[in-house]
């Protein structure tokens, strides 16, 4: 009969953190690390294009692919999830956005009594990956794996837009990272010589010839096993068939924000009742497993263009198939680009001590932003019937929570996910705050030669009602999923500060899972710092 094989370390999920833990741990040859991932390798050179980023993230290639149950706050609206399913997780196939959130978001989880999370705590792993080609100092690192670059792109739409930030009354910021995250400027990303540079590039491919480390892709896994209240093993499936593989050490789960709670309930861990009715044997009845789910919604905003200087024009086949080939051969040209590169954290009032709201600016119409064939004999049209312009608008702090529980015993079935959205009406009311503020910007002279009619919510949209009506409509996911196995120290906690999981010996999370709030901005970066922590304490016990 065959042995079980045995590891010092199993990792569940080769996403985001789970890349991070891969690379530090396997570091010492003495160790023996397993890393599983239910997708499999990420060699679609197409996903390496930024500009690509919008049409493939909507494939099913790379993606578990989920749907929200229908969402009772947005007129029962089912919301597209896409999570990466490959190694890289969901850095494979997101916007690439680097973001790590302001200084009060981390002080918060402190204040919670998390020691070890507050702003000037973190700061030093955020820096430990980094790679910066262009910033460095106090708040910067040079010499991680995590190649971070500035925005790339020169459409002349993104000045416009900062300047008219300005003229509404709101600072210039030149870096989001820095020592002030409030004001209008360009994003960075993780982009390297042109080229997506998703944590499977930057961390796992350097550690694949360690001895330390084993990979095993297209492995789902269905249970942990836990004997003696530890974590001794997980239980998998490979082309159908069911492998164990043990671990002497520690199991960490890192295999997202939706796995990972479901993970965790196929284990028995989480709430008693709901297990039950599910037909899981309950071991560990910790009810806050899957519960706290946080995401960022927003609502697009549009406007036609009357100048012909949107990425419409550069998103002809005839220009765009050329440039793909410049992209992948040379890393130059538009398809390097991402096309939301300028943007804004903004206040609504000015008693608040940090931004609540987010914008996100495409030079472009999300309906035009594709790719198009030009037509010689088709009649001409306005210049504003293809030219647009298109500002997201969220709140960064959104008071709305949902969960993700077991559709069946099934491990193959998916889990159920209801996020909530515009539960609260603190999160309307913030909206509107930030559609009006929006507007305003807008308004303002540097978008005067440019400035078409508002398409999206339209000008006849102005009071509560009408604005709210729309947003139930329209309101959407900004791909941000957070918190079901949160942190802290009250009952709905799952995991303490060091990220051991409550009641169980031997099993660590470490992924967006953890957060108790959620950071303000796109959650990449702070899903990488959180692997840098959990392999610090596990390195460091």
């Amino acid at each position: 009969m065959a042995t079980t094989p045995e590891y010092d370390f199993i990792i569940v999920g080769a996403g985001s953190a789970g890349c991070v833990l891969a690379n530090r741990l396997s570091k010492d040859p003495a160790n023996r690390v397993l890393l599983l991932e239910a997708g499999g390798k990420d060699r679609n050179p197409l996903f390496r294009l930024p500009m690509l980023m919008g049409k493939l993230f909507h494939s099913g290639i790379y993606n578990w692919h989920y749907h929200t149950e229908p969402e009772p706050y947005l007129n029962n609206r089912s919301l597209y999830w896409p999570r990466g399913k490959v190694l890289g997780g969901t850095s494979t196939i997101n916007g690439m956005i680097y973001v790590r959130g302001n200084r009060h978001d981390y002080d918060r989880w402190s204040q919670l009594g998390l020691p070890g999370w507050s702003y000037d705590e973190v700061l030093p792993a955020f820096r430990r990956s980094e790679a910066h080609i262009q910033r460095n100092g106090e708040f910067h690192g040079g010499d991680g794996e995590l190649t971070v670059c500035r925005a790339r792109g020169h459409n002349p739409l993104m000045d416009v837009f900062c300047q008219a930030g300005e003229e509404a009354g709101y600072p210039l910021n030149d870096d989001f990272n820095g020592a002030t995250q409030e004001g209008f400027g360009r994003y960075d990303f993780t982009i390297k010589r042109g080229k997506r540079w998703s944590t499977s590039w930057a961390f796992l491919r350097p550690a694949m010839d360690r001895g330390s480390l084993t990979v095993i892709t297209g492995a789902e896994t269905t249970r942990l096993l836990i004997e003696n209240d530890r974590a001794a093993g997980v239980e998998y499936l490979v082309n159908g068939n069911l492998q164990t593989a043990r671990a002497a050490r520690e199991i960490v789960l890192s295999a997202g924000v939706v796995n990972t709670p479901k993970a965790l309930l196929l284990s028995g861990i989480g709430p008693a009742d709901e297990l039950k009715a599910v037909g899981v044997k309950p071991l560990l009845d910790l009810p806050g497993v899957g519960k706290n789910l946080q995401d960022h919604v927003d609502c697009v905003m549009s406007w036609e263009c009357r100048e012909p200087i949107t990425l419409f024009g550069d998103l002809r086949a005839d220009k765009l198939i050329p440039a793909v080939a410049q992209g992948m051969l040379f890393g130059e040209g538009i398809t390097t680009t991402f096309p939301y590169e300028a943007g804004a954290f903004v206040r609504s009032n000015d008693g608040l001590i940090a931004p609540d709201i987010q914008l996100h600016f495409m030079p472009a119409l999300e309906k035009t932003a594709n790719l198009h064939f030009p037509n010689p004999f088709a009649k001409k049209q306005r210049v504003e019937a293809n030219h647009g312009f298109t500002i997201r608008v969220g709140p960064v702090n959104p008071v709305s929570r949902g969960e993700i529980t077991l559709r069946s015993a099934n491990p193959t079935d998916k889990p159920k996910i209801l996020a909530n959205y515009l539960q609260a009406d603190f999160d309307i009311r913030t909206m509107i705050d930030g559609i009006r503020l929006t507007r305003d910007i807008v308004g303002q002279k540097a978008f005067d030669p440019y400035r078409g009619q508002e398409l999206a919510p339209s000008p006849t949209a102005d009071n509560d009602a009408d604005l709210t009506k729309w947003l139930r409509a329209t309101a959407m996911t900004t791909f941000h999923p957070v918190g079901t196995a949160k942190m802290g120290t009250d009952p709905m906690a799952v995991v303490d500060a060091r990220l051991r999981v409550h009641g169980v010996e031997g099993l660590r999370v470490a992924d967006a899972s953890i957060m108790p709030i959620i950071s303000s901005g796109n959650t990449n970066a702070p899903a990488i710092m959180i692997g840098e922590k959990c392999a610090e304490f596990i390195l460091n016990a």
